[in-house]
């Protein structure tokens, strides 16, 4: 006899085997959810516990009472963060006199740990922990601090010595000699020939990596597959990567796939100047032979980057041999290369030829013209993400066309530091897939945008969809441009028609019977910006981005000298127009090339306590979870402190769960933000090179620190 009907209340997720259940929680990356769900019954937070894997462990290294048991399963631990940030951790100078009881209780907790991020300030951190994890397999070093005086190599010999498995080494934020690395490699070279990944890209060299020593690290690590490195491509100076340094590269790392070299000055994160042709003053000793050979020596390369500071001229030919050397080329990053595409005729050449991009950035390209970007389309249609950096000759013309040829595919792009594209003119040219796009990067530079009217009237009947179905193979690339001309802005007399005119395309709005492109970017979800300082950034929504109903997290650089600017004709930046974008919870406010006063600042001038108000003025309006704050500096001082009103600001984001301050505090000010009553995560980072040494009166000390933490994590949180 059949039993009852089964119904939807009957049936239960715990009704699933333990084994599916496990692996629908091992899914599950968002570390918010996977605490959510852990709360819901005793068999879910062990099941929770038994599948994380990755784990950033914050708190005291005071309070060892403190260190979870619970997670054995966790490969990946990350120890940079535990505060007080920055101070050297399992020394024996510290307050805790037995080091290596934390390192012994770090092991007993986490005994399956193969990947490992850790702030080593002195070398004496590896010494006493490398002994307890022999296994590690990946290790990221972090120090912004000088370099203490010890022998070189020493900040590696003891990872070197006890962790015979290395794989992996990422020194990108790690501040060491460039004369360290090769001197550890070739006195341990067992551990060298087993390194598959090196990331020398650190941001705080004053030079980069020369000839003999990149000679010397591409010799000892013969099974390398992903290299990148910071170089000193200046040929002014002795030993600088050229002709020599590519070969060594090529001929002793065959099974390389992905090779960054950058110049060390390009990794400074500053803006050039954009009325500058992109031609840099002299020629970079790099031949077009060398080129060729290390892309015929590469021949497995899937990721490129040459971000070279002097001039590499006549590369189109070389770039075609890239294209026919190395078939699985999937992202190209190039500084500083010109001749990249002809463009003349028909024809493709060069760069174009590169059809299997998925991601292109092209920086400071002194003879890039838009014929070359509806080359680059025309060649390139997969590519998903392109970025151009500091190249004059392009129009919004041209970067308008490439946008509809990649409408189907394109989503994420950067337009940085080109003359001829101010904010508006750089909305206008990827308004062919305004609504695909998910990643923008802009300029907030306002000239012209008093125009914005007449611009918006004329690109109504712009039928963007339409033009890249009829831009077929067959057309001449003068072609292509012809579209935009009617009455300058880009008018075409077409009509979409809609196959089922009771449901058009949601894409489209209808107006006085015509279609015109609608004014919502449905599926941006990340916007970053950059501001020169005394700007506003109330004009952002005026120019196009007034409706972005998915944006998610914004990144704003701020970028210049205070001293030369007068005041602000307004009373604040412009943080709360922001408020128009409904999902907005995570900001990254970068205000650390902003260049003031600290103290004192001469009549008619305002110190940079006055600036950080004006940046920080109506962030309490905005509902953020996250931010991400970097403080202006007195480069004079090497101070970068959190001053009363900043703090006071802050203090009103009554929304926030995490902030992280990168730069100094007083202890009065941090006792501000004990005000927000959900924030849960506060750390102060002097991630900035030369992080300060000694801890002064107006900085947050060691005892200050701890204070602060017990008040934060003693109040009682809803959520």
């Amino acid at each position: 006899m059949a039993g009852p009907p089964i119904t939807a209340s009957s049936t239960h997720i715990h009704d699933l085997p333990d084994a599916i259940l496990t692996n629908i929680f091992a899914t599950i990356s968002d570390t918010r959810s996977r605490n959510a769900a852990a709360l819901v019954c005793r068999k879910w937070l062990l099941i929770e516990r038994t599948t994380r894997t990755a784990l950033a462990l914050r708190g005291n290294e005071r309070d060892l009472f403190m260190i979870p048991t619970c997670f054995r399963s966790v490969t990946h631990l990350d120890l940079s963060l535990l505060s007080p940030w920055g101070h050297s951790l399992l020394s024996s100078s510290s307050d805790d006199p037995h080091p290596h009881l934390l390192a012994h209780l770090l092991r007993q907790a986490f005994p399956g740990v193969t990947s490992l991020t850790l702030y080593s300030r002195t070398p004496s951190t590896l010494q006493v922990l490398a002994p307890y994890w022999p296994n590690l397999k990946r290790v990221k070093l972090v120090r912004w601090h000088q370099r203490s005086p010890s022998p070189l190599g020493s900040d590696f010999s003891s990872l070197f010595e006890h962790c015979l498995s290395l794989s992996s080494l990422d020194l990108s934020d790690f501040y060491y000699w460039t004369e360290d690395l090769p001197a550890a490699l070739s006195a341990h070279p067992f551990v060298a020939a087993g390194f598959t990944r090196l990331d020398l890209m650190t941001r705080s060299f004053a030079e980069g990596f020369k000839t003999n020593e990149l000679r010397a690290i591409s010799a000892a690590c013969p099974n390398l597959v992903e290299l990148r490195a910071a170089c000193l491509f200046d040929p002014r100076y002795l030993g600088f990567v050229g002709d020599e340094a590519l070969q060594a590269i090529a001929s002793s790392c065959p099974k390389l796939s992905i090779l960054h070299l950058a110049d060390a000055s390009s990794l400074l994160n500053t803006r050039g100047n954009p009325n500058e042709d992109g031609s840099a003053a002299g020629d970079a000793e790099i031949s077009r032979s060398a080129l060729i050979g290390l892309f015929t020596g590469l021949p497995l390369l899937e990721e490129l980057a040459l971000d070279v500071c002097k001039n590499v001229r006549d590369s189109g030919l070389a770039l075609e041999v890239l294209c026919s050397k190395c078939p699985r080329l999937r992202s190209l990053k190039l500084g500083q290369f010109q001749g990249l595409c002809m463009a003349i005729g028909s024809q493709l050449d060069g760069i174009a030829l590169c059809s299997g991009l998925r991601s292109l950035f092209i920086k400071n390209s002194a003879d890039l013209t838009d014929m070359g970007l509806i080359a680059i389309s025309r060649g390139s249609p997969m590519l998903t993400k392109f970025e151009v950096q500091g190249c004059k000759n392009i129009t919004v013309k041209g970067l308008r066309t490439m946008a509809c040829l990649l409408r189907g595919t394109l989503v994420d792009v950067k337009i940085s530091c080109c003359k001829n594209l101010n904010a508006m003119l750089s909305l206008r040219a990827v308004e062919p897939i305004r609504d695909r796009i998910q990643r923008l990067h802009i300029d907030c530079i306002w000239d012209g945008s008093e125009q914005r009217g007449n611009l918006q009237d004329a690109v109504q009947n712009f039928d963007l969809i339409e033009m890249a179905e009829e831009a077929g193979s067959s057309r001449q690339p003068a072609e292509y441009m012809n579209l935009f001309e009617a009455d300058g802005y880009g008018v075409m007399n077409k009509k979409k028609k809609f196959k089922n005119a009771a449901q058009p395309d949601s894409s489209y709005m209808k107006s006085n019977g015509n279609t015109f492109w609608c004014k919502t970017w449905d599926q941006l979800q990340y916007l970053s910006l950059w501001v020169a300082v005394g700007e506003l950034l109330t004009p952002l929504a005026a120019v196009g981005l007034e409706d972005c109903p998915q944006l998610e997290e914004i990144r704003i650089k701020v970028e210049g000298d205070c001293r030369e600017q007068a005041r602000p004709s307004e009373n604040q930046f412009g943080l709360s127009t922001l408020r128009r974008y409904p999902r907005l919870r995570k900001m990254q406010l970068d205000c650390g090339d902003v260049i003031g006063n600290a103290l004192t600042a001469p009549s008619g001038q305002m110190d940079l306590s006055l600036w950080e108000r004006f940046f920080l003025n109506g962030i309490g309006y905005l509902r953020l979870n996250e931010l991400d704050y970097w403080l202006p500096q007195d480069r004079d001082l090497n101070q970068r402190g959190l001053t009363l009103p900043a703090a006071g600001l802050l203090a009103q984001c009554g929304t926030l769960r995490k902030l992280f301050i990168h730069g100094t505090a007083n202890e009065h000010f941090m006792n501000f933000l004990l005000k927000i009553p959900n924030l849960r995560d506060v750390q102060l980072r002097e991630d900035y090179y030369p992080a300060p040494e000694n801890d002064m009166s107006t900085e947050m000390r060691v005892d200050s620190c701890s204070r602060f933490e017990d008040a934060l994590n003693g109040r009682r949180i809803l959520d």
